[in-house]
């Protein structure tokens, strides 16, 4: 089952979803808009290594937007910093970036319970286009949660993605033993 927005914001009311800034104009039937925040990343280099630390150039957007290239994996950042405490957080684009050709994630749309943090986002465009800070980006959807869980997100000890940031962050693929 996917949280309407009056449930939405009663686990708000609970603390089992925070969505800092929270702005009751972002929130639609059933899910709430989250924005591009004002860095992007790419990798330092073309040819990436999973079993390598490949490291990214981070950079701010201009108030005068930036132009995405196709054939081009951009790292971006939610503006919302948001919690999840009981409910699974899903992301996924806004129909209006879709159809503007870009894609917000690659495979990496869904959050795990206890997953609390910004987001970085996987951008990629079918063409060039230009985007700008604090623009729309996405909406995060939340599902309820059958049965209990045994180990939260940010209490496991191997989870990548814990340190609290305003940045994107890179792949940590090369933290993992293969």
């Amino acid at each position: 089952m996917i949280l309407s927005d009056k449930r939405i914001l009663e686990e708000i009311e609970k603390g089992n979803i925070v969505i800092e800034p929270f702005k009751r104009e972002c929130l639609g039937t059933n899910s709430y808009d989250v924005h591009l925040g004002k860095y992007l990343a790419t990798y330092k280099n073309r040819v990436l290594d999973a079993k390598v630390h490949n490291e990214i150039d981070s950079f701010e957007i201009p108030k005068d937007g930036y132009v995405l290239q196709p054939d081009t994996l951009y790292l971006g950042v939610t503006v919302e910093y948001t919690e999840t405490h009981k409910h699974v957080p899903f992301l996924e684009g806004k129909s209006s970036t879709g159809r503007l050709g870009i894609d917000i994630h690659a495979t990496a749309g869904k959050g795990d319970v206890g997953f609390c943090n910004t987001w970085t986002l996987e951008i990629s465009c079918a063409q060039p286009v230009k985007v700008y800070p604090g623009m729309p980006i996405g909406q995060l959807i939340y599902f309820v949660v059958e049965g209990d869980i045994e180990t939260l997100y940010n209490t496991k000890n191997n989870a990548k993605y814990n340190n609290k940031t305003t940045r994107p962050v890179e792949s940590m693929m090369w933290k993992n033993k293969f």
